[in-house]
């Protein structure tokens, strides 16, 4: 859903921001849609990073990865010049706190250009208070009694605890660990209502949910 969205708003030769990249999954399928498009990913994750330009390299010179926190006012400075035709982030941003979402759409308002968009994937409360629906929800959840779906291949916990022990990764590893010293914690992050106002405080002219599953969802915004 997210390239198809993209190939509304990234021209022939269009640059992409892809934030909190990870190992770049996200980045490569950008890449291998719109092959004309240059990728600028970022993250602080050292190991993540490593993994995924060793696995990606600079495709081309089209993908130019960034070592840079996300959290912190000065991180655009990291960024290569020029501004971008759309931003967008996969289940990266809940870890941010609100006023760390808020000045970073501030941060990012001036790298898009005019009419350019942002997509932000990820878990987001609705910010509706609905108690009686969500003990409804639970008391029905209870009675179904559905025994969990198996999954398939290594989760997200077992792959980590692999990285940080592969040999090859050792310097990456401890560098992440004296970045994150605690694993993530819940954080008082916006529900959906304060991403809109504050993409609007901004300086985003439109705000949108374009495809919600409960909490999972696309928030659109056009500069």
């Amino acid at each position: 859903m997210m390239l198809h969205l993209l190939s509304g708003a990234v021209p022939a030769g269009g640059r992409v921001l892809d934030l909190g990249c990870g190992t770049g999954s996200l980045s490569e399928r950008i890449l291998a849609r719109f092959p004309e498009a240059e990728v600028v990913a970022v993250d602080h994750a050292a190991l993540l990073l490593r993994i995924g330009s060793t696995g990606l390299g600079s495709a081309g010179g089209r993908l130019t990865w960034v070592d840079a926190d996300l959290r912190e006012p000065a991180w655009t400075a990291s960024l290569p010049r020029g501004r971008f035709d759309a931003i967008v982030s996969s289940t990266a941003l809940h870890w941010l706190s609100a006023a760390e979402i808020g000045r970073l759409y501030r941060d990012l308002a001036p790298l898009l250009r005019p009419g350019g968009l942002f997509l932000n994937a990820d878990h987001i409360a609705s910010g509706e208070r609905t108690p009686r629906i969500r003990r409804i929800l639970l008391r029905a959840g209870r009675a179904r009694r559905v025994p969990p779906a198996k999954r398939e291949g290594e989760g997200w916990r077992a792959w980590w605890q692999a990285a940080l022990a592969d040999p090859h990764l050792e310097a990456e590893a401890r560098l992440h660990r004296r970045r994150y010293p605690r694993a993530h914690s819940r954080v008082a992050t916006a529900d959906l209502p304060g991403h809109r106002r504050r993409l609007r405080a901004a300086g985003f002219r439109e705000v949108a949910v374009l495809l919600a599953r409960g909490r999972s969802l696309i928030l659109a915004a056009v500069r």
